[in-house]
């Protein structure tokens, strides 16, 4: 079988437990590590999918990387193949297929509640009973829903959190990739920046955020099997 590209676009934003679910699984996978400067395949031909994860920068910079990565993720559509974007990733989603994105009303870091849409697309891809869950963000701003694209995922303070196209390309506002290692990473990288954004009511302190990891964690890596088992079954071979 074909690997699935994982693209890294900051040393900090490794693919967590997505990579733990790629491996539990036996599914190929190979990491492409922009944040070093290895370069975008030209094609999608040679992926079974691809794999977007997050990042500090905006899909609005003017970046080497960024313009092939939209132009990558244009063909992977143009060839059905598997497309799944964390945080970052799901913006570059959005906005190579015709969304835009822009800062949100309010940067939210932390554990926040999430809650489906009442739709057959959102319980096809979460197949959780519960109306809602608890899930991590770290962002500053929002896309909007692409052409094509539904929204199965909705927060209060950024209502967009995460959309399907086709059928098979996953879109994701929020961090369902998270491990112990990397939350207390991004904490201890990132005080600074939540110091700095208290006055936000969707920011929480570095205490609250570690504390409510052991709670926090298992639920969500659930929900993030059931997202990634819907978005395997579409794996080219």
């Amino acid at each position: 079988m074909k690997p699935v590209l994982v693209f890294r676009q900051s040393d900090t934003e490794g693919p967590g437990y997505f990579a733990t679910f790629l491996d539990q699984h036996g599914i190929d996978w190979r990491l492409v590590k922009l944040d070093e400067g290895e370069p975008v395949p030209p094609s999608a031909e040679g992926a079974a999918g691809l794999a977007f994860m997050g990042g500090p920068m905006s899909v609005n910079d003017d970046l080497a990387w960024i313009p092939p990565t939209l132009a990558l993720i244009r063909d992977a559509v143009d060839r059905r193949v598997p497309v799944i974007g964390h945080c970052l990733g799901g913006q570059l989603l959005s906005k190579a297929l015709g969304g835009v994105v822009r800062t949100n009303p309010v940067k939210e870091i932390g554990w926040c509640r999430v809650d489906l849409e009442d739709t057959p697309l959102a319980r096809e891809w979460f197949g959780l009973e519960a109306p809602a869950f608890t899930t991590f963000q770290w962002h500053g701003e929002t896309f909007t829903l692409p052409p094509g694209g539904e929204r199965i995922l909705r927060g209060e303070h950024c209502a967009n959190q995460a959309f399907v196209v086709d059928g098979r390309h996953l879109g994701m506002q929020c961090h369902v990739e998270m491990t112990p290692e990397l939350v207390r990473s991004w904490c201890r990288t990132g005080s600074d920046e939540i110091d700095a954004s208290r006055a936000s009511p969707a920011v929480q302190a570095v205490g609250r955020i570690e504390s409510e990891m052991a709670e926090r964690l298992p639920v969500l890596s659930d929900v993030a099997s059931r997202l990634y088992k819907r978005w395997a079954r579409g794996l080219a071979t």
